[in-house]
């Protein structure tokens, strides 16, 4: 199965870019007549024929139209503080994406190692993982943002933070959260959240989370939640 991204389709016609084109074209091989499919990262899961096989402008028709495409039954923002070895960072967001995640907001914190993030590369990762594992969603990655000015932003769902200061009772994900939820979670960085900024969030009515007596990198502990919520709600 030949998949495509194409965010931006509206109409029973659609012309794959330059760079999708030569791909289509040069790398897959594939010609007039071959049947492709198409996401448009919204629920859209296309099913269309190529009309012209231009390797810089590839012309395809839309034969079948599928709506809300392997919908989800719950919403996954992760809040994560970027790791200073963005290749980490990028791991996470390929896996998050092939499990099933809905949005994903890179946080600057206190103990932040890595505090410039290119949404545009870190956009590319997650287009990928979006076709390779046939998801008609495409996750929403924010821009970067304080930690102090996130919490200010309003969720309507359950917000969970994730640390590992030894400052009150912390709950497995089990324990402090529904199935079919919206759901909000902190990651912090590699030296962890201040105690300041754990009590901050806990003043803004998150709640404690545990991920197990082990150490987790960043990137792993993102993924551990991205799975455990996704477990809850399978």
């Amino acid at each position: 199965m030949h998949i495509f991204y194409t965010p931006d389709i509206t109409q029973n016609t659609y012309t794959l870019n330059e760079e999708e084109s030569k791909h289509c074209v040069r790398v897959l091989r594939l010609t007039i007549g071959s049947i492709v499919n198409l996401v448009d990262g919204k629920g859209g899961f296309y099913t269309a024929e190529i009309t012209s096989d231009n390797p810089k402008k590839v012309s395809l028709s839309i034969l079948k139209v599928e709506t809300e495409f392997h919908k989800r039954n719950h919403y996954l923002h992760i809040a994560v503080a970027p790791t200073k070895n963005i290749d980490r960072i990028e791991w996470f967001l390929e896996k998050a994406t092939e499990l099933g995640i809905d949005e994903i907001t890179p946080i600057i914190t206190d103990r932040s190692e890595r505090r410039i993030v290119k949404e545009d590369r870190l956009n590319k990762v997650i287009t990928s993982a979006v076709k390779q594992s046939i998801k008609a969603y495409h996750p929403k990655l924010n821009d970067a943002i304080s930690l102090d000015t996130f919490l200010k932003e309003p969720f309507d769902g359950d917000k969970l933070i994730a640390h590992c200061i030894d400052n009150g009772e912390k709950q497995y994900i089990s324990k402090l959260v529904a199935p079919h939820q919206k759901y909000l979670i902190l990651i912090g960085p590699e030296g962890d959240f201040t105690p300041d900024e754990v009590n901050l969030a806990l003043n803004k009515g998150f709640k404690a989370l545990t991920l197990g007596d082990n150490r987790l990198r960043t990137e792993t502990a993102a993924l551990s939640v991205c799975f455990e919520i996704n477990y809850l709600n399978r």
